[in-house]
């Protein structure tokens, strides 16, 4: 038996009572074997995690047959958007919320502000729901000194650049990330791509890198792998591969072999991991699915030029044709927001008349609209997944259906049905993993001590609702949700607290100006 008095106060005085004490749930506390028993919370932190600890609070939440475990942190969303609103409701994230996820990272696939400073400091005027860090990305980076155009930077726009990503790093990145499928980041060589990242590498932080090519767009999968174990290498920092996947038709069955090379490299003494999220179907928009990355240089204006020109379009349709090849034709593509909502390419082109090229141009020219791509298989979903260095992440976007069921979804399909991981593991890559791998001190266990991020949940429900027809359905088996200390979810129910923070990394000493 442990009382906070004899923990804290001493015996002289009678024990003051704690905040909050979840009592009687299965722990998972992030490390080591689960247990029953109970977690008391003071403030923003977690006093004592015991089997039995007999303390007076405030609040008590009988958690007898539910698990316990850390706050989830998912390493890969695109919820910028949601955390900078205008509307309250929004910035509480209740998608992520209502999965237990209480930290998410933003500026993913190199979209990152290099105004990191202002990214952060936003939540202390417009208080979110959830804690979330960023990354400096290529992208704006890029844009901001060279424009879209597929080109070198000179020495003095290199520098430049250099100069972005530092000051983010200062201003408390979590690292650099890139998007090299997408123009114009694709027109980046290796070398531009080292030389920034190594400013990131200076300052502590991480090369979170969304690959060159996933399929055989371009270079291939393997080449992709291999370029970004590269950067890590010749940077000085540590690589993680964001949505590790093996895409498309030309590379279902690799996952083994880009396994291999990972691991590998982590014998080696390379630092290197990933996030993943529980889906067959990747989320990103019809022009990246289809158009040729030759074609976007320059932006949609450029690109919409080459549509009007004929032996340029002639050559852009070949490209197209084959990319959905590459991704197994037009009934795998599904259209998620605009004025095909809810239809595949398959389908709008049969409206239409048209084959399904003609149709995806006839749609882009209108907007490039977001698409799910159905693309990856069971088994290469499941050996990536089974990795110890692969971690939960959502990739969360508008239209998919992974915004707000990946990890209700990891749980309930691939613990329970599938049983390709253990509840510890599903846990530990949801959460401890996550922490330790980006640096995010007292955050991702149940210690006495760590902030009280937490949530419990109903193993016998939690499961995702969401599907691609009704994507922004809440998850349901999730009880209670702690964020810092305070209850964002009680009962089942959004309480509307916004208790989240904003992450700043703080570099090494001597490092920053």
């Amino acid at each position: 038996m442990t009382t906070l008095g004899a923990l804290c106060l001493g015996a002289a005085k009678p024990p003051q009572p704690i905040d909050l004490l979840i009592r009687g749930g299965t722990i998972y506390p992030g490390s080591g074997a689960p247990f029953v028993g109970d977690v008391a919370v003071s403030g923003d932190r977690i006093v004592a995690v015991g089997r039995r600890l007999s303390l007076p609070a405030r609040r008590t939440i009988e958690a007898g047959g539910l698990i316990v475990a850390p706050g989830f942190i998912d390493p890969h969303t695109h919820a910028g958007a949601q955390l900078a609103s205008d509307d309250a409701a929004v910035r509480l994230i209740p998608g992520f919320l209502m999965q237990g996820v209480t930290t998410a990272f933003i500026g993913n696939d190199g979209g990152g502000d290099p105004d990191v400073a202002g990214v952060l400091g936003r939540a202390a005027t417009k208080p979110v729901g959830i804690n979330y860090a960023t990354y400096v990305g290529l992208d704006p980076v890029r844009k901001r000194v060279i424009g879209e155009g597929d080109r070198a930077p000179s020495a003095d726009e290199l520098a430049r650049m250099k100069g972005l990503v530092a000051g983010a790093m200062c201003d408390g990145a979590l690292g650099f990330s890139t998007g090299l499928f997408y123009a114009p980041q694709s027109f980046a060589a290796k070398e531009e791509i080292v030389a920034l990242a190594r400013e990131a590498g200076i300052r502590g932080g991480v090369y979170d890198s969304h690959l060159r090519d996933e399929s055989s767009y371009s270079i291939g999968l393997a080449a992709a792998v291999d370029e970004a174990l590269g950067v890590g290498r010749e940077a000085h920092l540590p690589l993680n591969i964001s949505h590790i996947k093996a895409l498309g038709v030309d590379v279902h069955g690799q996952a083994p072999a880009i396994i291999a090379m990972v691991e590998r490299a982590r014998r080696a003494g390379q630092k290197v991991t990933a996030d993943q999220y529980p889906w067959s179907a990747s989320g990103t928009s019809l022009v990246a699915s289809l158009v040729p990355v030759w074609a976007q240089d320059g932006g949609r204006s450029a690109m919409l030029r080459r549509f009007d020109d004929a032996a340029e379009m002639t050559r852009i349709r070949q490209g197209m044709i084959e990319n959905l090849r590459r991704r197994g034709g037009a009934d795998q593509l599904l259209i998620t927001e605009g004025e095909h909502k809810g239809r595949t390419l398959a389908a709008v082109a049969s409206a239409r008349g048209e084959d399904p090229v003609a149709a995806a141009v006839a749609v882009i020219r209108v907007k490039d609209p977001a698409v799910a791509s159905f693309n990856q298989t069971e088994a290469d979903i499941a050996a990536f997944m089974r990795r110890p260095w692969v971690m939960t992440g959502s990739d969360a976007s508008t239209g998919h259906p992974r915004a707000y069921g990946s990890f209700a979804r990891k749980y309930s399909e691939y613990v329970v049905r599938r049983k390709v991981l253990s509840l510890r593991d599903f846990i530990h890559r949801s959460s401890t993993l996550t922490a330790e791998t980006f640096g995010l001190a007292g955050r991702g266990r149940l210690a006495q001590g760590a902030f009280a991020d937490i949530v419990v949940f109903d193993p016998g429900s939690f499961a995702a609702r969401a599907t691609y027809e009704q994507p922004t359905l809440l998850a349901q088996g999730v009880r209670s949700v702690v964020v810092n200390g305070v209850l964002a979810v009680d009962g089942g129910a959004l309480t509307g607290a916004a208790a989240g923070r904003a992450l700043a990394q703080t570099p090494p000493a001597g490092t920053c100006p």
